[in-house]
């Protein structure tokens, strides 16, 4: 039961394509919910996670990169990311210390100056440079936008997370505790466990592959036997990348399913049975239907 003078609100998780949003997102929950990848554009739609205490509840998400788009995928993330700087109480916009200020990290200060939600300026990386390298680089940034606070993290290691919550607190409203104490994000479970698979073909691919890849679960249920049956199908846009998704003999797509089935059984907490299937869906990416179909479409 909430408490009367309890807080809740939603903060939106924004930056370019890997500066560690999901890394932040995960480690403030406390379990893998978004995926992690070191290739850029990993997160795809708006990964609701929710960070539950006695007195507050944070619904944070965890957008896709603000990236140039070259597709209508592209076109679709974007859009996502953008439009959910609408739906807040408060932004973070994570940046990559270590990678140095680009002309991803100006064209989102622009977007951002159009809003009046507060923004924090979230410093992460802060564990792969020197100490006196942070003054500096919190000067530029402040030169550029009037931030709400300015937090440097490290998200991979947790340093100074606990601070950035205590930041977020303070712009949130009283409010209600949206979701039960014990639910750490609002995506059903097929959601999750698809882009669990995902993530292990991003670790294993080469550069032409990851893009080109989608997951959907076509069959979950928990069988006579207690053992969830999950039946997921990989999309990729050419023969030539099923091939690679496959791999000699078999092995590849072996070691995807054996890699996510361990993640799918600390997520679900019970012993699974995971069958994957690959398919080519020719251009999925640009194809309005294709992408509706797996679950891409814009919010209204």
């Amino acid at each position: 039961m909430a408490k009367a003078s309890y807080k809740s609100g939603f903060v939106a998780i924004v930056g370019r394509p890997n500066v560690g949003k999901s890394t932040l997102m995960n480690q403030v929950i406390g379990q893998k919910i978004a995926i992690m990848s070191d290739k850029p554009q990993t997160t795809r739609n708006k990964i609701h996670g929710v960070y539950t205490t006695d007195e507050t509840q944070i619904v944070f998400l965890d957008t896709p990169g603000i990236h140039k788009r070259q597709s209508k995928l592209g076109d679709y993330m974007n859009h996502t990311a953008l439009n959910t700087l609408k739906e807040v109480e408060a932004v973070l916009f994570l940046a990559d210390v270590s990678e140095g200020f680009g002309g991803g990290d100006r064209f989102i200060i622009e977007q951002l100056k159009d809003i009046k939600t507060p923004v924090i300026l979230v410093l992460n990386k802060i564990d792969k440079i020197e100490p006196d390298a942070l003054l500096p680089i919190i000067e530029q940034y402040s030169k550029l936008h009037e931030f709400a606070e300015i937090v440097p993290i490290s998200a991979i290691n947790g340093n100074n997370v606990n601070r950035l919550l205590e930041q977020v607190e303070k712009y949130l409203p009283e409010g209600p505790q949206y979701y039960p104490a014990d639910q750490i994000t609002d995506h059903p479970e097929q959601f999750v466990c698809a882009e669990l698979i995902r993530e292990k073909i991003l670790h294993m691919t080469r550069e032409e592959v990851p893009h080109s890849i989608a997951v959907t679960i076509e069959d979950m249920r928990v069988q006579d036997n207690g053992v969830v049956y999950i039946s997921a199908v990989i999309f990729v846009e050419r023969d030539s990348q099923k091939g690679i998704i496959i791999g000699k003999q078999g092995a590849l797509l072996k070691e995807v399913g054996k890699q996510a089935r361990q993640d799918i059984q600390n997520l679900l907490g019970s012993k699974i049975f995971l069958e994957l299937w690959v398919k080519v869906k020719k251009d999925w990416r640009n194809q309005e239907r294709v992408l509706r179909d797996l679950g891409f479409h814009r919010d209204v």
